[in-house]
């Protein structure tokens, strides 16, 4: 009795608190601008917070009605680095703005809330194994310091809480500063992204036989994704999966 009425008063503080804060220092949903608790409200994620359809085990595409095997014609074609993708949206109007705002808008109390909705996906997997350890898709140092963060560390950090998994921020670094992919044509971003990523040696035995999970904001060809599980693989992890708070619809 006595601990239970310990946790309630240390919790029944922080209650009230954010309760002031709420009142004192109401929030806007970032989609319509109505007051909310949160950075977007309930109506809001329930008609744009969502994920359609059947997708691909491996890439999160969209599956036919017809496909069978769990895995879209060019994963099975052309096997990818890593094993698996789950995303919590799609990139589309509106939740492209929110993933811009805090790209190149520092709208970092975005984080949170993608990484919630990120968990949930997770946890909607069913039997699906959690990584062992989670690693942001790192930044080159010239364009951390332009942004002054890191949007996919930022994501990961609530999302590590969440699900109660180790978060490596420095598992991986970049090797070279490349031009960003968004910048190149199609056909050239899985050369722009080659080598870009490695693995200390120091960091390897976190690595080695280990699932890893890697966390960006967004996967649009995968390319980037690819050769970080490709670096990751070669240096001794044995599962790769990217959790992705947005994934691009084919063209």
């Amino acid at each position: 009795m006595p601990g239970h009425l310990e946790r309630w008063s240390i919790r029944w503080p922080r209650a009230l608190a954010t309760g002031l804060v709420h009142t004192l220092l109401p929030c806007s949903c970032a989609l319509c601008g109505e007051l909310a608790p949160k950075v977007v409200c309930v109506h809001c994620q329930s008609r744009y917070a969502t994920l359609n359809g059947l997708r691909c085990a491996c890439c999160a595409n969209p599956l036919g009605p017809e496909a069978t095997a769990g895995r879209c014609g060019n994963c099975l074609a052309e096997p990818p680095a890593f094993d698996a993708t789950i995303a919590a949206v799609d990139y589309v109007a509106p939740l492209d703005a929110l993933v811009l705002g805090l790209k190149f808008g520092a709208q970092l109390p975005l984080a949170p809330w993608f990484g919630a909705l990120l968990r949930d996906a997770v946890l909607m997997q069913p039997g699906w194994t959690l990584p062992d350890v989670l690693c942001p898709v790192p930044l080159g140092p010239r364009r951390l310091g332009e942004r002054g963060f890191n949007q996919a560390l930022e994501i990961a950090r609530p999302l590590a809480g969440a699900l109660d998994i180790e978060l490596l921020p420095r598992l991986a670094t970049r090797a070279v500063e490349t031009v960003a992919q968004s910048g190149v044509s199609p056909r050239e971003r899985a050369r722009n992204i080659r080598g870009a990523f490695e693995v200390a040696p120091e960091m390897a035995h976190l690595v080695h036989g280990r699932h890893v999970g890697v966390v960006d904001d967004v996967m649009t060809s995968g390319h980037t994704l690819n050769e970080l599980a490709a670096t990751l693989k070669a240096a001794g992890a044995a599962r790769v999966s990217n959790l992705v708070f947005s994934r691009t619809p084919p063209h």
